[in-house]
């Protein structure tokens, strides 16, 4: 199998492999998918929470992400965590010389434990700079809270954020439900000329780590294969769904998704 497209990756690392860039690599990889990365920060993390942030410097992430895109041009680009303002401000700035359109922002704010991974300041920065530049941005509750500084109770809440964000220039919102109380997970997308709300039934586990970038980057993997937005938001809240249902256990704390479970292994290599 060859890979369908090429995928750039701007976000941190996290070394329990659940969330970060190696959720992203796990998910690119297994929709079919070249991926490639930029690393803007490394955390020593593991189901239980985060223990510390290790910053790459801003010159540092913008030669990865140019000398990598000289040579590979991506199809799509995906972000995740971006920890400052001055990082923000360069990503924004180097975007500009990648020309590539097809940008989904993950408005990573807080770490699954509780453990904060943005400075208010660099909230400002990205509503500002960054949003505006983006195809689709993707936050969950709490961070569609921070980010239109309303509080979220409901669905009608939910359409009501995803319009603020829509003021603040990006084409396309993905808000995320899970935050919710109830037995249906309601997500909304919604852009100036559609609505659509896409509702399953929730599945009860505490081993949810890292579904918000699976999601991000299942849907610029779609995406970048040349699906319409609307069908390739479905079918990435399809493919996370699939993965949180396998329920795996491990930690001690929220469990990490089965990104593998879009693959068929050859009965030979078992």
């Amino acid at each position: 199998m060859k890979p369908r497209s090429k995928i750039l990756i701007v976000a941190g690392s996290d070394s329990s492999g659940g969330a970060g860039i190696q959720a992203d690599i796990k998910t690119i990889t297994s929709l079919g998918g070249y991926a490639m990365t930029a690393v803007t920060a490394i955390t020593a993390q593991n189901t239980t929470g985060v223990i510390s942030v290790k910053p790459i410097s801003p010159k540092e992430i913008e030669k990865q992400i140019l000398f990598t895109c000289k040579d590979i041009n991506p199809d799509a680009i995906k972000i995740g965590m971006l920890h400052s303002s001055k990082v923000i401000e360069t990503i924004s700035r180097t975007l500009k010389k990648v020309k590539t359109k097809k940008i989904v922002l993950d408005p990573v704010m807080i770490a699954k434990g509780g453990a904060k991974l943005i400075s208010k300041s660099a909230v400002q920065t990205l509503k500002k700079n960054l949003i505006k530049k983006v195809f689709l941005i993707t936050p969950n509750i709490p961070e569609a809270e921070i980010l239109t500084k309303i509080k979220i109770r409901s669905t009608d809440d939910m359409i009501k954020a995803a319009k603020i964000l829509l003021t603040y220039g990006v084409k396309n919102v993905l808000l995320k439900g899970g935050h919710i109380n109830s037995d249906i997970l309601t997500d909304i997308y919604l852009n100036k000329y559609e609505k659509i709300i896409f509702k399953n039934k929730k599945i009860k586990t505490k081993n949810t780590h890292g579904t918000g970038c699976t999601l991000s980057s299942a849907i610029a993997t779609f995406l970048s294969c040349g699906k319409p937005l609307k069908k390739s938001c479905e079918l990435g809240i399809k493919y996370v769904n699939q993965a949180i249902k396998s329920n795996l256990v491990y930690g001690k704390g929220h469990g990490p998704i089965n990104h593998l479970n879009s693959i068929i292994v050859d009965k030979k290599f078992i």
